[in-house]
């Protein structure tokens, strides 16, 4: 049962916000260590940038099966079974680096099973919220969410894996085992609200084989024109991110010259703006609307990611990135309540999967060209991603400015879960 909280977002939100902040912890040191990692084994910018595209290439491939899993089974063993996995994943990078043996095709191999699992987990976790947070408080959820998720990677997990790094590599590797471990074990501790299981006996969905499901996301979306047209545009933004960012780690060592020491903390620039921004939009969303400030977001990110290229130098590429990762943030946020909000809680899984299989499938092929770009000059990235993105929001200003909030959308879900109030009445 959802419920609307106006000074508290419950217990139960308490619960998955703390089992995502161990598994966030984990993903911090493997996303600061990994890109590492690969700069020590080549200085190909397209290898490099093959690391970036490998993350978000299973997305194309497993992300329908991912959310058709996790509408069919408990969202919790969903969590923890993809945790697991990814324990394992981090045991064997440890074991490969600490022998001498990790090799650049290794780290592939490791980063596409990585984020295999990384679709169950994160469909699991965007499906769990809306299931014990009423739809006014969406946005206030996410927020926390991102802003914890934003500081514990950063602030913490990012400088102190790149400080061990000079130490030992082995010491960031290893406590990524045990934090992934630990999220294991959080997840089996969630509260049955979490399992998302009522949804589906409230909506009295027919039992089918899981193969005939693969269409319903696509179904449910292609028959709301605003998510059509808001799942295009995401994607296009989302290509051009991606080709702008692929390098970015070798464009700040080799290019800018920044000590691999202080990636880390260089990498703080963006996760303040992340924190700023996720402070302060649910209240910029209770002044403006969600439309106004996704609108405004999305054009200021893409010139943020031009000013990278266009001014290379750190200071630069510190203040670009600050802003660009606010106003990402500030998006991310209202995109992902809108979305709660239009999806019914049964479908929430596969539409998600549905709606991860063309945006974040599409990343790579951004990452690729990022790459192939990058070759020529690894400023260019930046300016073509940075202006592509803001162009493609100008042009759909109008149309991003007027989505509505989540409190303003019936998805049916408040009905099934009530049942029927009169006898009488037919659906």
């Amino acid at each position: 049962m959802q419920t609307d909280t106006k000074k508290g977002l419950g217990a139960a939100f308490t619960n998955v916000f703390t089992a995502n902040l161990s598994s966030s912890l984990g993903d911090g040191i493997a996303r600061t260590a990994i890109p590492l990692l690969a700069v020590q084994v080549t200085s190909d910018p397209l290898l490099v940038s093959g690391v970036a595209a490998l993350v978000l290439l299973p997305w194309l491939f497993f992300a329908i099966p991912a959310g058709i899993l996790i509408d069919r089974i408990d969202r919790r063993v969903a969590l923890g079974v993809a945790n697991t996995v990814r324990t394992l994943l981090a045991a064997a990078l440890f074991v490969l680096t600490m022998n001498g043996a990790l090799t650049i095709w290794w780290i592939y191999v490791i980063v596409f099973l990585y984020g295999t699992f990384e679709t169950v987990y994160d469909g699991a976790i965007r499906a769990v919220v809306p299931s014990i947070v009423g739809k006014a408080n969406l946005p206030r959820a996410n927020s926390r969410i991102e802003g914890a998720e934003l500081v514990v990677q950063n602030f913490l997990a990012g400088p102190i894996t790149a400080m061990f790094f000079g130490i030992s590599v082995l010491i960031p590797l290893g406590a990524n085992v045990a934090v992934f471990a630990l999220a294991v074990g959080l997840a089996f501790a969630l509260p049955k609200a979490a399992s998302g299981r009522q949804y589906a006996n409230a909506a009295g969905e027919p039992h089918v084989a899981w193969y005939r499901q693969y269409v319903d996301g696509y179904r449910f979306i292609r028959s709301d024109p605003m998510l059509v047209k808001l799942l295009l545009l995401s994607t296009f933004l989302g290509l051009c991110g991606s080709a702008a960012t692929a390098s970015f780690v070798l464009y700040l060592v080799d290019y800018l010259a920044l000590p691999e020491e202080w990636f880390g903390v260089f990498m703080l620039s963006g996760a303040v703006g992340g924190v700023v921004a996720s402070m302060v939009t649910s209240r910029l969303k209770a002044r403006f609307n969600s439309g106004p400030v996704m609108a405004v977001s999305a054009v200021v990110s893409g010139l943020a990611l031009a000013l990278i290229g266009f001014v290379p130098t750190l200071w630069a590429a510190g203040l670009g990135f600050l802003i660009s990762s606010a106003t990402i943030t500030s998006w991310n946020i209202l995109v992902m309540s809108l979305r709660q909000s239009v999806i019914p809680g049964r479908l929430l899984g596969r539409v998600h999967g549905t709606w991860r299989t063309l945006l974040w499938g599409s990343m790579p092929i951004g990452a690729v060209i990022g790459g192939f770009i990058g070759r020529i000059d690894l400023t260019l990235p930046f300016i073509v991603g940075g202006l592509g993105t803001a162009i493609a929001c100008v042009v759909f200003f109008r149309f991003l400015a007027g989505l509505p909030n989540p409190e303003d959308i019936d998805n049916g879900d408040e009905a099934a879960l009530a049942g029927p109030t009169d006898p009488m009445v037919q659906d």
